[in-house]
């Protein structure tokens, strides 16, 4: 499992590709480095072409002269392997590595990561690289650790071989025919096999019990990927080097919490939109999944990173400048920079590094904002940058060992999102099938916890199940499991466990309503759950606009709250109404209901909550938060954590006018070392950021 490695202090950098640059750059460009702060660079994952110009010749020499000049200026490197792009002459050797999006289509070449990283015949050759590339540089005094691969999953291949792959691992898993007919329900349809060569290929299969196999599956090739690289890389590094990989979180193969079982730390790419994509007080749409947009949705990123294994984690790219395609230019207003990487820092970030060092001059990423312009001057972006760098070195190691504090526990479902994908509960607005319908429903409930103030700690749900029901109560007074729609008896017994002792669980819309293989449970919804819900429901609707929702008992509700796309006509038995739908001709009338149950209580939510219904729900939740304690308003963010018994909070204005907020204790800047007393106003200039240390308490 993904432990922190044994480095002190913040890692702070850039990817560095001197064989892009002319001739000549090396020495300014880490000279430049060493002055902005930088303690880091990654170097060599993206040029298999350069490393091995031609079949089994091998030009390694090149990359020397770059640790070398690291070591020299103090910079460490993390060292990647080149195996995500592969060179042509693998592609005219071997044109069978192509992935097939669809059986027998292969992906075309000239971007990157075409190929199925399963089949024998890549796998040979990326072992070769690896061998060479590793092997020639572990022993260097520069290199800090590997990053093996880049962003893995981005397809799920049909390949012949991939395919039969897959039978025999439903043969494992089911023995024999007759067990998978029965488990899938294949008497639907005339669905059911008489051996395993009848077993129809993915492409045109409408059966839900076979998509989230097909996805379990896929993403067993990932995480095994990135294990077996892990291990050659192993057999060469030295005690003191980690080995990671960069994680896209939306890659369709990635299992996250599973894929960094076999890594030394967790690593990942946090990119977002700036300008007002970071205000709190504009609402830009998400344009892609990879993107996010909102600053919840960056504190999001940091706390889906922080799950992955429960630990710190690595920010391996970053914005510099803009992100994206050549229209999509949106560079950060001044501050952004620092508040952003303070965000991801305040969620368990140990190491900022952006992506990249300089703008590229060519390539499908030329408009892709680095460090540097494309005329190679520093400018502002440098200088905001530098800046950062000082800050961070000023922290030292303060952050060492930091646990971010959580108000809430929220549940997420891997599962559950593959199987939205394909069979989404919600509409598109056209009327199309909301592929993103999971994390639409996930993000609404964070949401509007984040934006009450809650601070939020996100567990998958196989965490969940193996942390016994004491330590979760303990821990996390609220638990908020939506849409957990795939769950299997021990996840519905644990939520049940927790709230029996002592925990107030908050039930999402569909959670339980299936079992682990998808199939809709014979039982009363929720299952596991209504009687200590005290409701129950066989009725459910979507809802093309969205529902007023009225507080009827000691919910307040801000102006504007409504359910939105999906609503259940709930029977309430015992539990009592704290919001209601306005009056529908379907008779759909408790919106949220709660009920205490043993030494805990279960609070339901029959919709998807809109930002003021979900803002309010949550104040409600957790009426004490840290937003609330130190008067911050409500373009500020208050993230508050503890590391080896000091207590620190990140406060950031994200806003372009200037505010302030209120100690409730004494605390000192880390950063520059002023000091403010109890009760002092402490000002936040536009979009500022600052990491404070508690030097007193709060009065009783």
């Amino acid at each position: 499992m993904a432990t922190n490695p044994t480095f002190s202090g913040i890692l702070f950098g850039a990817a560095y590709y001197a064989e892009y640059q002319p001739d000549g750059t090396l020495e300014r460009d880490l000279d430049l480095m060493r002055e902005a702060g930088f303690s880091v660079i990654r170097v060599g994952e993206s040029v298999w072409s350069t490393w091995e110009p031609r079949e089994g010749e091998f030009d390694l020499e090149w990359l020397q002269p770059v640790l070398d000049a690291a070591h020299v200026r103090g910079i460490a490197v993390v060292l990647g392997t080149p195996t995500y792009a592969v060179p042509p002459w693998l592609q005219r050797l071997h044109p069978e590595i192509a992935a097939e999006p669809k059986t027998g289509v292969r992906n075309g070449w000239g971007a990157r990561q075409e190929m199925d990283q399963s089949s024998p015949a890549y796998r040979f050759y990326a072992e070769r690289v690896v061998r060479e590339v590793v092997g020639r540089y572990a022993d260097h005094p520069a290199v800090i650790g590997f990053q093996v691969d880049n962003e893995p999953g981005l397809h799920l291949p049909h390949n012949e071989h991939t395919f039969q792959r897959f039978v025999n691992w439903l043969k494992a898993r089911y023995g024999d025919v007759e067990s998978l007919n029965r488990e899938w329900g294949l008497v639907y349809w005339s669905h059911r096999l008489s051996d395993w060569a009848d077993l129809w290929r993915p492409d045109a299969n409408t059966t839900p019990q076979y998509q989230i196999e097909w996805r379990r599956f896929q993403a067993t090739l990932a995480t095994e990927l990135i294990s077996w690289q892990a291990d050659v890389v192993r057999e060469y590094a030295r005690e003191d080097q980690f080995v990671t990989t960069c994680i896209s979180y939306p890659r369709p193969q990635v299992s996250d919490d599973e894929l960094v079982a076999s890594l030394d730390v967790v690593a990942g790419n946090a990119y977002y939109r700036m300008q007002d994509g970071l205000d709190a007080g504009v609402d830009v749409p998400r344009e892609v999944l990879w993107w996010h947009t909102g600053v919840w949705a960056l504190f999001q990123w940091g706390d889906r990173a922080y799950a992955s294994a429960q630990t710190q984690f690595l920010v391996t790219e970053t914005n510099a400048q803009s992100v994206g395609d050549p229209w999509q230019n949106h560079p950060p207003y001044p501050g952004q920079i620092k508040q952003a990487a303070f965000a991801l820092l305040a969620r368990g970030g140990r190491m900022v590094e952006y992506w990249h060092w300089h703008t590229l001059h060519f390539g499908a990423e030329t408009y892709w904002g680095g460090v540097l312009p494309h005329s190679q001057q520093p400018g502002r972006i440098y200088r905001e940058v530098a800046e950062l760098g000082a800050a961070l070195k000023a922290t030292g190691p303060v952050l060492d060992e930091y646990v971010p504090d959580a108000d809430v526990l929220l549940l997420y479902s891997t599962d559950t999102k593959w199987s939205f994908e394909a069979y989404p509960p919600l509409p598109l607005p056209g009327g199309g099938p909301d592929t993103a319908a999971y994390l639409n429903i996930f993000d609404a409930f964070y949401r509007g916890l984040f934006e009450a103030g809650a601070q939020v700690r996100v567990k998958h749900t196989r965490q969940f199940v193996a942390t016994p029901v004491e330590e979760l109560v303990a821990r996390y007074p609220v638990l908020v499991a939506p849409a957990i729609y795939v769950a299997d008896d021990a996840t519905l017994q644990h939520l049940r466990a927790y709230a029996a002792s002592g925990g107030h669980l908050v039930v999402g819309i569909r959670t339980g309503y299936a079992d682990e293989l998808v199939r809709a449970r014979l039982a009363i919804a929720p299952a596991f759950l209504a009687d200590a819900a005290g409701i129950s429901y066989d009725e459910y609707s979507n809802i093309e606009t969205p529902l007023t929702v009225r507080s009827t008992s000691g919910l307040k509700l801000e102006e504007g709250a409504a359910a939105t796309a999906w609503v259940e006509v709930l029977r309430v038995g015992d539990a009592e109404v704290l919001a209601e739908f306005d009056q529908t001709e379907l008779g759909a009338q408790a919106a949220i209901s709660t009920r205490p149950f043993e030494a805990g209580r279960v609070t339901y939510v029959a919709t998807v909550p809109n930002p003021p219904l979900s803002r309010s729900l949550a104040r409600w939740l957790v009426p004490h938060r840290a937003t609330t304690e130190w008067a911050a308003g409500t373009a500020v963010t208050v993230s508050t954590g503890t590391a080896n018994g000091r207590r620190l909070a990140f406060v950031s204005n994200w806003s372009a006018e200037p505010t302030h907020l209120t100690a409730p204790f004494a605390v000192r800047d880390v950063v520059t070392g002023e000091v403010w007393d109890f009760g002092a106003h402490i000002p936040l200039e536009r979009r500022a950021a600052l990491l404070l240390e508690a030097t007193g308490h709060s009065p009783e």
